[in-house]
């Protein structure tokens, strides 16, 4: 690369590290999400600098159109390019805020339009045999925890990633998680995931590196990676025969179905996902927990939590 690009790549990714930063800071952005909106704002740099362009104020809608053929053109699914422009538009938002710009260029720029897929669900067998995994050495036991976890309680795999020790009420069956937005809520933990946890920390004694708070460990004593995580669903699901590719999310959309289908309670279901539209600012505000705790006892397969020791 001569050094005049070199010198355009330098203003450009300058601008996008602040932002990242601000992500990761302030918004409290999940590690995977800022990871995300890095790839894509490298690719709209990458293609700022093709152009001879240093300054992200000097982009306009035109620009935005091209690039986002450009990208179609070459492959990348509706969807990926959809979240390439959401990166954007908060990316512009940020630098309008700067001062470094004085428009959004990616406003009102539509990307393509992507098929309609309803989320895939493992049957109710299907998730009994995978969250069984067989084995007891601190590895499988671990696994099988963060198993019973996923569809125990729908929770994503960014939220399962960042949980610590403390965030564990094992008297109430209760787990605290922190979803998007920084978003604090409580779930009601199921007593087979219960049992898979504690059984776990049995293990992880002799794991995990001195100080650590994760709940989840690898082999080498630190946080269990969002990777990691989904490379251990996918291993365990291949070796209880599913048949098929499982990823975390669909323990989650798994989570979901089976509860709608047996309680018929769907802004009950929300709230226990944890969607916006039902938690803006508080935890619980639209649904009174002892109603979510009832929902969940009497509908999820695996559920039959224990009465707290008062």
């Amino acid at each position: 690369m001569s050094r005049a690009p070199r010198h355009l790549a330098a203003n450009l990714r300058s601008a996008v590290g602040h932002y990242l930063k601000y992500l990761q800071n302030e918004r409290r952005a999940a590690a995977h999400t800022v990871e995300s909106y890095r790839r894509d704002l490298s690719r709209l740099a990458d293609f700022c600098v093709q152009r001879g362009q240093a300054d992200w104020a000097a982009l306009t809608t035109p620009d935005v159109r091209q690039f986002v053929s450009a990208m179609h053109h070459a492959g990348l699914a509706p969807r990926s390019i959809q979240r390439l422009l959401s990166a954007t538009r908060s990316f512009y938002r940020f630098l309008l805020r700067e001062g470094l710009a004085r428009r959004s260029p990616a406003v009102g720029v539509p990307a393509p339009r992507a098929p309609r897929r309803l989320p895939q669900a493992l049957s109710a067998d299907e998730a009994t045999r995978l969250v069984e995994v067989p084995g007891a050495d601190a590895l499988s036991r671990r696994d099988r925890a963060i198993l019973e976890l996923f569809y125990s309680s729908g929770l994503r795999l960014s939220e399962l990633a960042g949980l610590n020790l403390a965030d564990i009420d094992f008297g109430e069956s209760l787990v605290r998680v922190t979803g998007k937005g920084a978003k604090e809520r409580l779930l009601p933990v199921g007593s087979a995931a219960v049992s898979a946890v504690q059984a776990w920390l049995h293990e992880r004694t002799g794991l995990a590196s001195a100080g650590e708070t994760a709940l989840f460990v690898s082999k080498r004593g630190q946080r269990l990676s969002v990777r990691a995580i989904e490379q251990r669903v996918a291993l365990c699901a291949r070796r209880q025969g599913l048949g098929r590719r499982v990823h975390p999310h669909m323990l989650r959309h798994s989570f979901a179905s089976h509860l709608l289908e047996s309680s018929g309670d769907l802004r009950a279901v929300q709230e226990l996902l944890g969607h916006a539209n039902l938690s803006t600012t508080q935890i619980y505000t639209h649904l009174d927990f002892q109603h979510l705790a009832r929902v969940y006892d009497q509908a999820h397969p695996r559920a039959r939590r224990k009465k707290a020791v008062r």
